[in-house]
This record gives structure tokens, sequence and C-alpha cells, in this order.
């Protein structure tokens, strides 16, 4: 019977401390030991980097970042440091960038308290001036009230009238955009429709989201709208913000934009995605959206809710994301009485069907299987008018198919803005 002298226990702790802490701090650490802590040197390599370490149900990243909270948590500012400086400076696939550590440290405000998270933004800061150069980040001056929500972007009004809100996402990457992407809401909704599409987009693009008129916080002028004046707004829109051409992505009303914006300001659309929307309605349709305004101007946005939401969503989703369904109900009724009214008039009365094949941008065209209120055949129509359009359905999706099929919408726009 042999004897392996290695404690394969140890030995596998010392192997994952040198990946994550680094060779230096290791080696010091060893070369520090003595009769007196060797041995408490011997059970964290063992037990905390072997035993806990060393299990897969967790990747090293996210073990970092739960050693950085719960440290922050204690108190233990040393153990802190020691971990900032690690996870800064580590390998790349357990490394954490400065504003990956910034979240980290924004949260334990919220968990371990204000005071423990402003001390670690200090001893953080202090650590990112000394290994700044080392990997690339530069601290600059910026004042509090110029700092913007990541997730939510800059909220501004536009200049022009009627005043627009919108809000302005950077790229997080903190390079230049690969694309300016426009996001364009549906009647009765506002801008926070994307906000999981906007938020994943700009990771690499500058979206603009807003509010149409007589929507969210946009100006809700008194008249009926027409298509035309909703374009209008946005190549004003557009204009202030200095965008360049862009890639516009509309859902219903949204889409209807896109395509006379497309029409009237070619030289702002750079690419263009059309979400369950149409070039038209038949007389049919165009008398039931005259009925809808009239009941509305009788009874309000309450009368016609539960009506608009079962064309939204199919029964299956209403019936399995029922909060869903009440925050865009929600939504719609406390939306401006007269500005809905003017825009359901420009959406009734929209009609591109004799000009789509002047629109020159690239075009991805997106139905959504189950959507009664822009069915399938009102897609084919537009893929096959607009000369540069390909079609995309969506299973299990009706009209608002970016909200009941948020992860097959985004692949399809994605893919889209690799072809641009």
């Amino acid at each position: 019977m042999s004897y392996d002298p290695l404690d394969h226990d140890f030995e596998r702790g010392m192997q994952n401390r040198r990946r994550i802490l680094g060779d230096d701090w290791v080696n010091r650490s060893v070369a520090n030991a003595t009769s007196f802590n060797a041995e408490f040197q011997n059970l964290i390599s063992r037990f905390a980097w072997n035993e806990i370490w060393g299990r897969p149900g967790l990747d090293a990243k996210t073990r970092r970042v739960i050693v950085l909270a719960t440290t922050i948590a204690l108190g233990r500012w040393e153990e802190f440091e020691l971990h900032v400086r690690a996870a800064l400076l580590g390998d790349a696939e357990t490394r954490l960038t400065p504003d990956e550590m910034k979240e980290v440290l924004m949260q334990s405000a919220i968990y371990a308290g204000v005071p423990a998270a402003n001390t670690a933004f200090a001893h953080a800061q202090q650590i990112l001036r000394e290994v700044g150069q080392q990997i690339g980040y530069v601290l600059t001056p910026l004042a509090p009230a110029e700092t913007v929500h990541p997730g939510i972007g800059k909220e501004a009004a536009g200049r022009s009238k009627p005043t627009l809100h919108y809000s302005l996402r950077a790229p997080r990457n903190g390079k230049a955009p690969r694309h300016t992407v426009v996001l364009s809401h549906a009647l009765g909704c506002d801008l926070t429709m994307w906000d999981e599409l906007a938020q994943l987009l700009a990771a690499d693009c500058r979206v603009v989201t807003y509010d149409h008129r007589g929507h969210g916080s946009s100006d809700a002028p008194a008249g009926l709208y027409s298509m035309a004046e909703l374009a209008d707004d946005a190549a004003r829109l557009l204009r202030e913000l200095d965008s360049g051409p862009v890639v516009w992505i509309g859902l219903s009303m949204g889409g209807m934009v896109g395509q006379e914006l497309a029409l009237r300001h070619p030289s702002l659309v750079a690419g263009l995605a059309l979400a369950n929307t149409t070039s038209g309605y038949p007389a049919a349709a165009r008398d039931a959206w005259q009925q809808r305004i009239a009941t509305v101007r009788t009874n309000g946005i309450e009368a016609i809710a539960d009506a608009v939401m079962g064309r939204y969503f199919h029964e299956r989703f209403r019936a399995e994301y029922s909060a869903t369904v009440r925050r865009f109900r929600r939504r719609l009724i406390t939306t401006d009485a007269g500005g809905y009214i003017g825009c359901c008039h420009a959406v009734g009365m929209v009609d591109t069907s004799a000009r789509l094949s002047q629109i020159a941008a690239t075009t991805l065209v997106i139905a959504g299987e189950l959507d009664q209120g822009t069915p399938l055949a009102m897609a084919q129509k537009l893929a096959e008018a607009i000369p540069q359009a390909r079609l995309t359905v969506l299973k299990n999706a009706s009209h608002l198919s970016a909200i009941e099929q948020p992860q097959a919408f985004a692949r399809a726009v994605q893919e889209f803005l690799l072809t641009l």
C-alpha cells in the first residue's frame, strides 16, 4: 500500500487561490507564514479555496461578486481591498470591469447600507487610481447632477413644438455607436414599452426612445392628427439630436410612422424594422377606427380598454401574465383622451400602400402569428411591396409581439442589425 505525500485538497485550493488572487499576493502570503498562522493558511486553502471556490455551481466571476458584497457588508476592508485588486487585475475570464465593480458597490448601498458603500467606493477608487493605467481606465471629473441612470438613459424634452419627451441611451461599451436606433411605440403605450430591448441594444448602440404626441409626457395638441404629422415630429426630434441616419424600429403605430418617415425624410432612415403594422386598412376597419374615436369621445378610454387588451395580447398570455396586461391597461386608460383620439385618426387613415416601392431602406417586417389587429397578410403585403424587405413571423405572438415574445423579437432585431 502506497501513501501519497501530497494533500490534494490543499494543492487544489492553492491552485484556485493563485488563479483568483494572483501569484504575487499568494507568494507574499506563503512567505509570511509562521508557526503561529501556517495551520490557518492551510485551513483556508483547503476549505475556502478548494471546498468553496472549487465548486462548479457558480462561475468564479460570480463568486468574486459575492465576496466583494460580503466584505462590504461586514466592513472587512483589508479583505475587500485584496479582492478589489484581484478582480480588476485578474484573468479575462474572472475579471470585473470598473463599471461592473461600480454596480456591485451601488447595490451594496441598498442591501448593506449607504455608509458601508461610501467606504467601499473610497477604497475602490483609490485602488483604481493606482491600477488604472494597467487596465486602461482613467478616472475623470463628473458632477453628480450630470449623471444618468444607465438603464433609462438621459430623459429630456425636445425644443420644438409639439414638445416630445424622449430618452437617450449612450453605448455602454464607451465606444462610438454601432448604430443609432430609434424605438417607436404602439398606440396607447409609451416609451417604457421598449425598456428591455433598449437596454439590450444599448450595449453597443445609441438608443433613442420617445413618446409620440398625445402620449406619455409629450404634448397633446388639440385636433386630429395625420401620420405625416407624426413622421414630421420624429424628423424634428432626430434633427435636434443630430442623429444622422437611424435604424427605425416601430411597432404598430410606430411602424406606420417609420414608413412615412422613410418616405418623407429618407436621409434620416438607414434601416427599417416594421413590426405588427400595416400600410393601410380596408373600409370596414377604417369605420371601426371611427367608431373607436366616437366611443372614447363619449365614454372615455376606459370603455374600450378591455377590448384593446384582447387585441394586444392573446388569451393564454393574458391568463399567465395578468400583471403585464394590467400594466399596459393602466397606461392605456391614463393616456390623454384627446391625444389618443388624435392618434387613432392617424392610424385609421394610414395610407402608404401605393408608395411602398419608394422606400429605399433595408427593411425587416415582423409579424405575430396570432395578431388579429394587423394580421399576417398585412405584413406579407409590406414585405412584398418594399424592395429590400424580408419577413419574419414570431410564433405565439399577437399584436404587441415585443412584449409577448421579447427574446424572439430581440433576436430578430439583432440579426437584422448585423445586416446593416
